[in-house]
């Protein structure tokens, strides 16, 4: 589990082709000082674990299906990627629960710059739409934002001078792919009610 709040921005070493799935190199001198094997690490809002350390360096695996269905697979070396360590027991809770599972990707479709702000829209497929409101949260590349407003296919948020400096978001422009997570109770309310949209009518 996860906050959204991105820790550090690590630097792509190298990508490796590993059948059926690539490994996937990360530096980042702050969350390698005191990674294990077997750490969950989260990378753009992607949960993968730490199989190897070298140094500053941690090596990650990454499977076909998270590749195809998460911005992961369109990495290349010289990138940064947005990484946050596991929730441990009793830290404070900043952002929101964010469990490291991508949704779906959407991709930045509007920017205005507000100096020292900038607002952005993403592209939201419908399904979706139902699991953001306005004043929710959602996870893009694993930060924890707040929903500015939404629509039937997009949303927006305000970012401001921190996050813009300290995450990737501030690099993204028009056109590129972005993870998605939406609000875990977003998900459950939404499954609670088709349950009972299905249930059965009592006869009269």
């Amino acid at each position: 589990m996860f906050t959204g709040l991105v820790e550090s921005m690590g630097e792509i070493v190298e990508i490796v082709d590993d059948p059926p799935g690539k490994r996937i190199r990360v530096r980042s001198e702050l969350v390698a000082t005191d990674a294990s094997l077997g750490d969950s690490i989260c990378i753009n809002g992607c949960c993968l674990t730490v199989v190897a350390i070298d140094g500053e360096t941690l090596d990650f695996e990454a499977g076909q299906e998270t590749l195809s269905r998460t911005n992961l697979g369109q990495l290349v070396t010289g990138n940064q990627v947005n990484l946050e360590r596991s929730l441990a027991v009793g830290s404070r809770m900043g952002g929101h629960y964010v469990s490291g599972h991508v949704d779906t990707l959407g991709r930045l479709v509007e920017r205005s710059e507000d100096p020292p702000w900038a607002n952005l829209r993403f592209s939201l497929p419908p399904q979706y739409a139902s699991q953001v409101a306005a004043k929710g949260s959602i996870a893009i590349d694993g930060i924890s934002l707040t929903v500015v407003d939404v629509d039937q296919d997009s949303f927006s948020v305000a970012l401001i001078p921190h996050t813009l400096s300290v995450t990737t978001l501030g690099q993204r422009k028009i056109g590129d792919a972005v993870n998605l997570e939406t609000d875990l109770l977003a998900k459950y309310v939404q499954r609670s009610l088709g349950l009972l949209h299905d249930q059965p009518q009592p006869s009269t």
